[in-house]
């Protein structure tokens, strides 16, 4: 039988993945910004949307992905070694399929959309095309490693992604600094430079799988009864990924035809820095993830519950204390990291970061589902929901120009996919008190959400010009506003018993009692 990870496990977990994190975020903001300086907003904007055409044809990948996690922590959990080696052989075959399929995609449909219907200057179409095709090849790439990093993931060798990160982060300051020293076309030395730099990385990762994990290991021979739960789970999840891929690099392209590439940069930015935070605060629900499955497959509804809460009311917490400084000071932000920040990047950053402080609430939900295997249900719905985006997207954009229509739309669908989480984890797993879980955990998040704005808005409002030290303020103001509110409002009872005694025995161990 497994052993669920111990809140001490989880807690070294996401650790490891903040230090992970911060590493991938301080590199991510400075490189962002060289390369802004060196690449220009145009050729940056070209490089988005080009990559962005690739992306569009890896859905079939992000379908497989939520499927190889829950397999192979299923199996795990089981116990099982020999179904696990199997699942694993079944798994990395399929992906090498899907990778196929999306480079015949990506060379046929995938080209003739930049040919004929993106946006670009004539002088800068090689280019283009160039940075195209190295696109496709790091897509290929990327798809076949997902059972890789799954597998790391399913051990709970967080370590692992910490160490791998400094390799990264010598790579991508490497990639800088070639970037100014290269006499060639910065577009295209870029786009070759991080086509290399994740072949590295990716060889680095499956080198340690192997050596480490004995089911990691290749096979032409597929156990078709392990195939077909697998393709069943990631079919339905498919049109689901599909949709959701669909609303981003759709809204993307709109984006392009009504705006040109300039507008394609300022969304890049957005999205990096939505990306950023949300990853930050996503570390904890990456740690967790793997404990509900497991919980699941020894079937302890009643532990998997309990870190499903646990995990909503941290994820949000986590999230808005992350996101609190870039709700007010985001034009300053900017304005010291890229000196001149594409028009619109500012709103679009808030809006992207309350996307996310909502979606964080409730994605916990999505991982008790996934364990079930059951997702027919909330993959349709969720996929028709989002797929509405784009018309809606397109119409308010014809109608008004406002370029912050995309986001509006998006958040505005989110409410309708949190209301179909109810729905489908209702139907999937009928004994889990959903009542109690808005009480305990929805309800105390948004009453921390609204108290946060009403109080702090008013504040903002007097603390004087843009500077750095109303930053500073700023920071110290919301996290001390934000932990105190959740203090009282989030944590229960046994959270803040648990708390405290954390907290006391880290005073403790600093007075050397």
């Amino acid at each position: 039988m497994a052993v669920i990870s111990s809140n001490k496990t989880i807690t070294i977990n996401t650790i490891l993945l903040y230090i992970r994190m911060v590493f991938t975020m301080a590199v991510g903001l400075f490189t962002s910004r060289v390369n802004l300086q060196v690449l220009g907003v145009e050729d940056n904007g070209i490089y988005q949307v080009v990559g962005g055409v690739v992306t569009m044809f890896t859905f079939l990948s992000g379908s497989l992905s939520a499927a190889t996690a829950r397999f192979l922590t299923y199996e795990l959990g089981s116990g099982n070694s020999n179904k696990l080696k199997s699942t694993f052989a079944a798994l990395l075959n399929v992906h090498i399929l899907v990778a196929f399929i999306v480079f015949i995609l990506c060379e046929t449909i995938g080209i003739w959309f930049v040919e004929y219907k993106l946006v670009i200057p004539e002088d800068k179409m090689m280019a283009a095309r160039i940075v195209f095709q190295f696109s496709v090849l790091a897509a290929m790439l990327n798809i076949t490693q997902v059972p890789y990093s799954a597998s790391i993931i399913s051990h709970e060798r967080i370590n692992v992604f910490a160490y791998m990160s400094i390799v990264d982060v010598c790579l991508k300051l490497l990639i800088c600094y070639l970037l100014y020293i290269v006499n060639y076309d910065k577009l295209v030395a870029y786009s070759a430079l991080l086509f290399v730099a994740t072949f590295l990385m990716q060889l680095l990762y499956r080198m340690y799988c192997i050596r480490k994990f004995e089911e990691c290991h290749f096979s032409r021979c597929m156990d078709f009864t392990l195939v077909r739960p697998i393709l069943s789970f990631s079919g339905w999840n498919l049109f689901n990924s599909f949709s959701s891929m669909s609303r981003d690099q759709g809204s993307n392209m709109i984006m392009n035809i009504f705006f040109g590439p300039i507008m394609n940069s300022a969304i890049g930015f957005s999205n990096l820095i939505g990306t950023t935070v949300y990853g930050l605060a996503n570390n904890f629900l990456t740690a967790i993830r793997q404990p509900i499955v497991k919980a699941y497959s020894i079937n302890d509804i009643n532990k998997m519950v309990e870190l499903m809460t646990n995990a909503s009311k941290i994820a949000f917490v986590l999230m808005i204390l992350l996101s609190a400084p870039f709700f007010f000071e985001s034009n300053y932000i900017l304005q010291l990291w890229l000196k001149t920040p594409p028009e619109y990047t500012d709103i679009f950053c808030k809006i992207e970061l309350f996307f996310n402080v909502l979606l964080s609430i409730f994605l916990p939900l999505i991982f008790a589902i996934h364990a079930t295997g059951n997702i027919k249900f909330v993959s349709i719905v969720n996929g028709l929901l989002w797929l509405t985006v784009l018309p809606i997207t397109y119409i308010m954009l014809k109608y008004t120009s406002l370029p912050i229509m995309p986001y509006v739309v998006k958040t505005s669908i989110l409410l309708f996919v949190i209301v179909s989480y109810y729905i489908s984890i209702k139907r999937v797993l009928p004994d889990v008190k959903l009542w109690v879980y808005t009480k305990k955990c929805v309800i105390p998040c948004v009453m921390v959400l609204v108290l946060f704005f009403a109080i702090f808005i008013p504040l903002h409002c007097i603390m004087g010009v843009p500077s750095y030290k109303r930053l500073l303020l700023t920071c110290l103001m919301t996290t001390v506003l934000i932990s105190v509110l959740s203090y009282i409002i989030v944590l229960d009872s046994d959270n803040r018993r648990f708390f405290n005694s954390k907290f006391i025995n880290i005073l403790m161990i600093k007075n050397g009692e």
